[in-house]
């Protein structure tokens, strides 16, 4: 709707005239965003290629405030080329948005706006989080700019609105459990608005506005999302209907990682079959969400069953394997 409109921004009109309201009669606001830096990756328009990190093979994050890339997983840092090193061309754009990109965006649409945010980035020194905080309690800023950090227990009882800036970011992750995660996280952050008689707003951005999670969350309905998501995980034969265990392996040279994770498939299959267990099933191997992080490859198998800790009990598994009895993530 915002893009057919002619809504290119990150801030839709909903939240635009929702924080313009706020400011005017002098309450606050917490925009949320579960990313850092300015811009999430670095892309050339003329060949596609995106700028990496050497070591970890995830996109670098752009921040303005230091003019650097940065990766978030090993804190490896470069400069924003100028020409593509793939093809020469020099259509280098920014693309996607962090907590950074946000404060910039909302100090230009809202000069008069005093404004703070609260992420890793922000919080290295001492104490830091006190501080920032303690800032906006005392009333000395109008809008907090965070992560997940802010999503938590905090009481402010003048924050009448909430701006989740993107509902999509834990959404979309390859996970069973990110439906839940996301209606958690915003059930959380939505109870920073709404403290005291002044009531309150939540505005959710989303481009998914009718997936179950999203929906539920909206109405504060947890009867109605457990029952949809039990019965995605029933259909599925997802924890809590079953168990899983995850077992990674990981190393510098990624054809060393193939073998070995193949050469464990292939053992535990045939366990699986000698011990006649049927509900017991492998998925993978495959590599991870992060395939490569700090120079080493992260490959995985996923035992799926009733027991599938006992499937691998006493298996003497080699140096650099990793064993995982119902993982808090697949990621």
């Amino acid at each position: 709707v915002e893009l057919r409109q002619g809504n290119t921004g990150i801030l839709s009109q909903a939240l635009q005239e929702g924080i313009q309201r706020a400011l005017a009669l002098k309450q606050q606001v917490i925009l949320f965003l579960n990313r850092r830096g300015t811009n999430t990756f670095v892309m050339c328009r003329d060949c596609g290629y995106v700028v990496k990190c050497p070591r970890c093979d995830v996109p670098y994050t752009y921040h303005a405030s230091t003019k650097s890339l940065l990766c978030h997983h090993c804190n490896g840092e470069a400069q924003p080329p100028t020409r593509c090193p793939e093809c020469g061309g020099d259509r280098i754009r920014y693309f996607g948005a962090g907590t950074e990109r946000v404060e910039t965006v909302v100090r230009e649409r809202y000069p008069g706006a005093r404004v703070v945010r609260w992420d890793l980035d922000t919080t290295g020194g001492k104490q830091s989080h006190e501080k920032i905080l303690d800032r906006f309690i005392r009333g000395e800023a109008d809008v907090m700019i965070g992560t997940q950090m802010i999503a938590k227990g905090l009481d402010l009882p003048k924050v009448t609105l909430v701006g989740v800036i993107s509902a999509d970011t834990v959404l979309n992750l390859p996970d069973f459990r990110s439906g839940e995660r996301t209606f958690q996280l915003l059930t959380q952050v939505a109870g920073r608005a709404g403290r005291s008689v002044l009531g309150g707003r939540v505005v959710v951005q989303t481009y998914a506005p009718w997936h179950p999670a999203i929906q539920a969350a909206s109405r504060h309905d947890y009867q109605a999302f457990y029952a949809q998501e039990i019965a995605y995980r029933r259909e599925h034969w997802y924890p809590p209907l079953s168990r899983l265990a995850r077992l990674t392996y990981v190393h510098a040279n990624e054809e060393k990682v193939r073998q070995e994770t193949g050469e464990l498939h292939r053992l535990l299959k045939e366990r699986i079959a000698r011990l006649g267990l049927p509900e017991t099933e492998l998925i993978g191997p495959a590599p991870g969400y992060f395939g490569r992080l700090r120079g080493r490859h992260y490959w995985h198998i996923l035992v799926r069953g009733s027991d599938p800790a006992g499937l691998v009990r006493d298996i003497r598994l080699p140096v650099g394997w990793r064993v995982d009895v119902d993982p808090a993530d697949l990621l």
